[in-house]
């Protein structure tokens, strides 16, 4: 999906003033290190930059037209001058730089003007990034790089130095909210979806996602019998969930689901319906919200937490969750 100057100026909007700002005053910089956590915009503003330096009909000095020749071909991937570098395996190698530096020994095919992006940049080996570090002391004033990185503290601090470093902030869920309903989700999942992801693209692709709905019902369910016996849990532990949540990514996704189920049930407490998250289970989680504490709910979530933290240590997921259910019954009222 091709995001506009206007929308990608509503999730980073101080990014942009920044570029707007140097487009205007004709100082684009040789390289920009684009940082931030997955799902922030970085890809998408580095093609609408480049989309800009390209385009043959600029708006209002610095939106691309997204309609001219060169707008579609950039969009589509397929533009001469353009060249994306993305890691081979686990790192990018010396010869992938080594092969964009020959490419931008010749002249642009179609103009003077050249752009690279350099995907996940921190992956770059160490000759890769000596290699590269070369290239940036030596720019070409017609040549544009855009480093993208979700760690820039893995970057070597003498490109980190050649670089104008733009931070690209987390978006808030209220504003992934907004949104995701006005690109047809339904209002009663936005909110979850927002709570799950930071990345917008993410959020849509859960929106139709099977496993993902299925692992509502089954997080849902497991709350429920959380009322019930320890044995019951237990047996929903090593039927439904472990057979839904099956590596370490899908149990800790569970985990999240879990934990929202017990925020929502403080914000029940609370009277702060507008803050629900599970706005379609409303009705069906005010009974046990009723029965609960705030002090015991706060319990309930340090566990669930302290069970995040043991996973990502590699305690054994199944373990974990049965200790889990257990200490989450422990001292409630549920039994």
């Amino acid at each position: 999906m091709v995001k506009t100057w206007d929308q990608l100026e509503q999730l980073q909007p101080t990014v942009l003033k920044m570029l707007k700002n140097s487009i205007r005053k004709n100082r684009v910089a040789h390289a920009y290190l684009l940082e931030g956590i997955k799902g922030t915009g970085k890809k998408d503003i580095a093609l609408l930059i480049t989309k800009t330096l390209f385009c043959d009909a600029l708006v209002e000095e610095y939106k691309p037209c997204e309609a001219c020749n060169n707008c579609r071909r950039i969009n589509s991937g397929n533009h001469p001058d353009v060249h994306k570098v993305d890691p081979d395996g686990l790192s990018i190698k010396v010869q992938q730089i080594r092969e964009l530096q020959e490419e931008f020994t010749k002249k642009g095919v179609e103009s003077a003007r050249k752009v690279y992006m350099i995907n996940h940049a921190d992956k770059m080996s160490v000759s890769a990034a000596n290699s590269l570090l070369k290239f940036l002391e030596e720019p070409n004033s017609q040549t544009v790089a855009f480093l993208l990185t979700e760690q820039p503290q893995q970057i070597l601090p003498t490109i980190l130095s050649r670089c104008q470093m733009l931070s690209f902030k987390p978006l808030s869920p209220q504003s992934m909210i907004s949104q995701l309903v006005e690109n047809g989700v339904n209002p009663l999942k936005a909110p979850l979806l927002a709570q799950v992801t930071n990345s917008l693209d993410e959020a849509y692709e859960l929106n139709v996602d099977d496993w993902f709905a299925q692992a509502q019902k089954i997080v849902l369910k497991l709350y429920e019998v959380l009322a019930k016996t320890p044995l019951e849990a237990l047996v929903t532990i090593q039927g439904d969930w472990s057979q839904h949540f099956k590596d370490k990514e899908q149990v800790n996704r569970g985990l999240d689901l879990l934990l929202l189920i017990f925020k929502d049930l403080l914000y029940i407490q609370l009277d702060k319906q507008e803050q629900i998250i599970f706005k379609a289970e409303g009705e069906r989680l005010r009974p046990f919200a009723l029965k609960s504490s705030g002090r015991r709910l706060s319990e309930q979530m340090s566990a669930i937490l302290e069970a995040k933290r043991k996973l990502q240590a590699n305690m054994n997921p199944q373990l974990m969750m049965e200790e889990l259910v257990l200490k989450l019954q422990e001292g409630s009222s549920f039994v």
